[in-house]
């Protein structure tokens, strides 16, 4: 019976990837066509080639995307109909649904019926395949009279559920997706409404990130016109993470996303330089946009006193009050520093025309008023002057003046003590740090730009814009495109340079881009300038807040979700919470609540999914055995991943040939981190141990716990765990494992942590 499931389901998979095939090569052959063509004819005509050619590129990319897991579910109704669900919407040429997308409304009773609840569904099953091949599938029947009724034995019914099977497979080195196993509290969260804030609060395994990611492809299946144009932003904790999920969202059909690290949200800032956590800390205070206004306001309408010019025998007087008149007419305007320079130059250069014509020997006329103001802006001296009464500045000379002139700092900055000042000093051409970029985005706001030229500019660009939408309805109309693409993102590309900037690289260059919605993952890390920071890019404040309040690291971390969001979102967002650890076995997460507990961070409520036998080591060892206990530990751990796993996952696609399945990790303090890597590069491990710079595609990594933030290990390692300063970070390397925990330790354990071998380190001698 099972064999004959298996032969059911395989060639209903096989009818999809068919359909999936033929898809392909009907791009393909559009493509070819189209670059055959070749450069030739009028340039508006080289334009519409090249605007369909980046059209079908990425069609293409998005169906090669898909290839893993196509189809991996079926939903029998009670109606008799039957659904494939996937992770694209097919249809055939009669355009009779082939594969339901799993974003779509039809799919939702696949992730949210229950027995109690079915929805109209009589079973779930998923499909587990490999490639192309189906290897199993796992039922879950709702409605048992109804399949009753239907005629189908309940006995040949199989599977040990679809969820549990995934928990157990091995780490690959990158993020895999979920969308196969979705639960219902996840799906709820995944389908919420675009509007607003949505804080997506849970528990370390419970599937934060794994949500957001699925929740930015479904808001941009489901609200396509509205995000296409805006995109939508990503924010992670580093560069690595970005890497581990990079695959999810193609994976799931989507492949416009523009994910960065904070310290890259500034355009032109490489924000790689290092602090320490209290530097950190004053910087992400709500204080900033005060000092910083205030810097910007000493800067304005500075003159020691009178300053004379003499132009053509004639002396001009650059008067200490005129300078303070001027800037105040400025100032009234409201407008950005180097916006409302552009008003004070005028009125300043108005009156020292009134002077120098008060010193002609004749009138001047009205009309020859402009050209005098002219030449006496083009004089030097005149220009030297008004510089130096208001100056144009740009944020990062704004807040460099304010590091490396203590004199500065402590006039703009009175709210700070002459502690904090000092510890925010560092010398000229310091690199800049991800807690800059915040103030730098800040003081970008407050200075501003002279924009005159670009509002000129953006209304031309409004209208060129609405006869290019016009002309691409008309040349949709008469091609055979069909549903691949709207008007409007045809006349992106349509547009000067659309065929090779994609949103990504536009919103890059454009500190003012803002964004359709806003994604930002351990989202507790951020400051509240940090925050203010990612409001300004989203003006409908439409964001989902991806977070753990326990796993809080940095010192101007949140505490609470209230204090960091309401300043900059008012009420405009709400907290979903997720509640059931999928990662963790339960011993390793009881363990770590435990220790959460006793160092009193706020953890959330945690049910995990799993129990794992000897899941969770905790050994003390002698000081001087302790590296060798850590060779020993990930050598065992490597050794039970082969034997564990090695018949049931496959390498990475493009992995070395040294990289197998799952992976350990060794975690210890970043003072203890380097010399257990020099042990285990010294040990016969080394081989697993890869590049340090490529932690992600090696077997065997040593990470400290703050870099661990994000990512999942088949094993962890954890050294001397009372040496890890932060409550937050001790709970986040506790909870990174999916098969076991081992905690070795020659000195103290952490409060609510105790030995499950009952021993006690001696020294070398055997002593106590």
């Amino acid at each position: 019976m099972r064999a004959e499931h298996l032969q059911e389901e395989q060639a209903a998979v096989d009818r999809r990837y068919a359909r999936l095939d033929a898809l392909r090569a009907q791009v393909a052959e559009r493509l070819r066509h189209t670059r055959r063509a070749g450069p030739s004819g009028s340039p508006q005509n080289r334009s519409e080639r090249d605007a369909f050619a980046t059209l079908y590129e990425d069609r293409l990319a998005q169906l090669d995307a898909v290839e893993q897991r196509l189809t991996f579910g079926r939903l029998d109704l009670q109606d008799g109909t039957t659904h494939y669900v996937g992770r694209i919407g097919l249809t055939d040429d009669d355009h009779t649904v082939l594969l339901t997308d799993w974003r779509a409304p039809a799919a939702q009773p696949f992730y949210r019926a229950t027995a109690a609840q079915p929805d109209g569904v009589v079973r779930r099953r998923h499909l587990v395949t490999r490639g192309r091949t189906v290897t199993g599938v796992e039922d879950e029947v709702l409605d048992l009279d109804a399949l009753a009724a239907a005629g189908t034995d309940v006995r040949t019914l199989s599977g040990e559920g679809a969820l549990l099977a995934s928990l157990g497979s091995a780490r690959t080195g990158r993020m895999g997706d979920i969308v196969a196993t979705i639960q219902a509290e996840q799906d709820a969260v995944i389908r919420s409404d675009l509007a607003g804030a949505l804080v997506v609060q849970g528990g370390p395994g419970t599937g934060k990130t794994a949500v957001a990611l699925h929740r930015a492809a479904y808001l941009l299946y489901a609200h396509r016109r509205t995000l296409e144009r805006s995109g939508v932003l990503l924010v992670g904790p580093s560069r690595v993470f970005l890497r581990y999920i990079d695959q999810v969202l193609p994976s799931l059909g989507e492949t416009g996303v523009v994910t960065v690290t904070l310290a890259e949200l500034f355009p032109g800032v490489v924000a790689d330089g290092e602090e320490p956590d209290e530097v950190a800390e004053i910087k992400g205070r709500l204080v900033w946009p005060h000092i910083l206004a205030r810097a910007v306001r000493q800067r304005q309408g500075l003159v020691a006193g009178p300053r004379e010019i003499t132009i053509d025998g004639r002396t001009l007087r650059v008067d200490p009050r005129d300078v303070a008149d001027a800037a105040a007419r400025a100032r009234r305007g409201g407008q950005p520093h180097n916006v409302a320079r552009v008003a004070f130059v005028r009125d300043m250069l108005g009156r020292l025309a009134e002077q120098y014509a008060a010193q002609m020997p004749f009138p001047i006329p009205p009309e020859d008023r402009a050209d005098l103001v002219e030449e006496l802006r083009a004089t030097r001296d005149v220009r030297v002057a008004l510089n130096l009464a208001w100056l144009p500045l740009t944020p990062q000379r704004l807040l460099e003046s304010l590091w490396t002139h203590p004199e500065r700092l402590e006039a703009a900055a009175p709210e700070l003590t002459a502690e904090e000042r000092a510890l925010l000093a560092r010398p000229a051409g310091s690199p800049w740090t991800p807690a800059d970029v915040p103030l730098l985005d800040e003081a970008a706001e407050l200075l501003g730009e002279d924009d005159q030229a670009q509002k000129a500019q953006a209304a031309e660009d409004a209208r060129r814009r609405a006869a290019d939408v016009e002309y691409a309805r008309q040349v949709l109309a008469t091609s055979d495109v069909g549903g691949l693409v709207s008007a409007e993102l045809l006349a992106d590309r349509f547009a000067a340079g659309g065929p090779t900037l994609t949103t990504a690289e536009r919103a890059a260059a454009d500190r003012s881009w803002t964004y359709g919605h806003v994604i930002v993952d351990e989202a507790q890390e951020l400051s509240a300038m940090a925050w203010r920071m990612l409001v300004r890019r989203v003006p409908t404040r439409s964001m989902t807040i991806a977070g753990d309040l326990a796993q809080t690291s940095s010192a101007g971390g949140a505490r609470s979700w209230a204090e960091v969001l309401s300043p900059s979102l008012g009420d405009s967002w709400r907290v979903a919470e997720l509640t059931v650890n999928y990662r963790t076995p339960a011993a390793v997460a009881r363990a770590a609540q435990e220790v959460a507990a006793a160092a009193g961070l706020p953890t959330s409520p945690l049910t995990s999914a799993r129990e794992v036998p000897d899941a969770l080591v905790v050994r003390r060892v002698p000081d001087d055995a302790l590296a060798g206990a850590v060779v020993d530990a990930a050598r065992a751990a490597l050794a039970e991943l082969d034997g564990a796993v090695g018949a049931e996952a496959d390498a990475p696609t493009g992995a070395p040939a040294a990289v197998g399945p799952g992976r350990v990790v060794v975690v210890a303090a970043p003072e203890r981190a380097a010399a257990l890597r020099a042990a285990l590069e010294a040990s016969d491990v080394a081989p697993a141990l890869g590049d340090p710079r490529e932690v992600l595609d090696a077997r065997l990594a040593v990470l400290t716990p703050r870099a661990t933030k994000g990512l999942e290990f088949d094993v962890v390692v954890l050294v001397e765990p009372a040496e890890i300063e932060r409550p937050g970070d001790l709970y986040v390397a506790m909870t990174r494992a999916t098969r076991a925990l081992h905690v070795l330790a020659a000195g103290p354990l952490p409060a609510g942590l105790t030995a499950t071998d009952g021993e006690t380190p001696t020294d070398g001698a055997g002593r106590a």
